[in-house]
């Protein structure tokens, strides 16, 4: 660690970060904003019906308290941006790219379950679209697999989230 005086005479350390490190932490906050996006969206569609007509619906004793939804997200929607990272990673693997690709595919499915459920209040369409995303998910998730377990580990609570979000949908399309 180097230490350089600053513009006061105190000395101050510096930490010399290579190119390729910065590159890293970039990609990895990239993808952190990518999916913090995806989350903001969906949670401004998400807002304009849910203290309205989301209220109004039946749902199944199983169903969470609103303020549990919010944090639960945030965390996954971690865990997946590290999990993107990690396979980001793997420069030379071939099945990088095609693995980013369903990531993002993924990740765009995600927000329309947002945008068919709460913005368009089309719950069979959600759950419709809450089948096809979950099957992306598990593409993904093995996909990440093959290049990375810890990602695809990292994909897992998304995975079982989604589940629970899709039985949620089911019930609320079956009791409206």
């Amino acid at each position: 660690m180097r230490q350089e005086p600053d513009t006061h005479g105190a000395v101050e350390p510096q930490f010399p970060v290579s190119p390729g490190r910065r590159r890293e932490l970039l990609a990895l906050l990239a993808f952190v904003a990518a999916c913090l996006a995806v989350a903001g969206v969906g949670g401004a569609v998400t807002a304009l019906t849910v203290d309205d007509w989301y209220q109004t619906l039946n749902k199944p004793a199983f169903n969470p308290p609103d303020w549990l939804f919010g944090p639960v997200w945030t965390a996954l929607y971690l865990m997946m941006a590290l999990a993107a990272w990690r396979v980001w990673r793997h420069r030379q693997n071939p099945g990088r790219r095609p693995a980013l690709l369903l990531f993002t595919i993924q990740l765009a499915l995600n927000l329309l379950w947002s945008c068919l459920f709460f913005g368009l209040m089309a719950v069979g369409a959600a759950l419709v679209e809450i089948v096809v995303l979950w099957t992306a998910i598990g593409v993904t998730t093995v996909t990440f697999g093959r290049i990375d377990r810890p990602a695809s580990w990292l994909m897992l609570p998304y995975a079982a989230w989604v589940s629970f979000a899709g039985a949620l949908n089911a019930a609320i399309w079956w009791l409206n």
